[in-house]
Parts: C-alpha cells; structure tokens; sequence
C-alpha cells in the first residue's frame, strides 16, 4: 500500500486501550514497531496485519534522511 518510514506519527482504526489513538513508527520491516505517543508501550505487529489497520498518516517523518 504505502510507504511507511521511522518517524511517522500513524492513526490506527482501533485505541490503545489507555485510551490514546496516535502511535509513532519505531521500526520498519517485514514487521513494524509502533510505540504508542500516551503511554510508550511498544507493539510488534506483522506488516499485512499493520497496513489493514492503519487509519492515516497523521505526520511525516522528523528525522533527519542521511
């Protein structure tokens, strides 16, 4: 689907249950980690199961491309 990259602020269609529906990529593969911006846990998800979920983009990254 899209192209996705460390950094980028993403809306899933379904919260995190302490309430918050904004995470933050923290790592990009064939699986990729989101952390949630509330609470800071960490969630590694498959890529497929990811892409399904994923709601927007909510922000491009802020890192710095070398």
């Amino acid at each position: 689907m899209g192209q996705y990259c460390v950094g980028q602020q993403v809306e899933m269609k379904k919260g995190h249950p302490c309430g918050a529906n904004c995470w933050r990529i923290i790592r990009v593969g064939m699986d990729i980690r989101i952390k949630c911006e509330n609470c800071g846990r960490s969630v590694l998800i498959p890529r497929s199961r990811f892409e399904r979920r994923v709601k927007c983009v909510l922000s491009e990254s802020n890192e710095a491309e070398d």
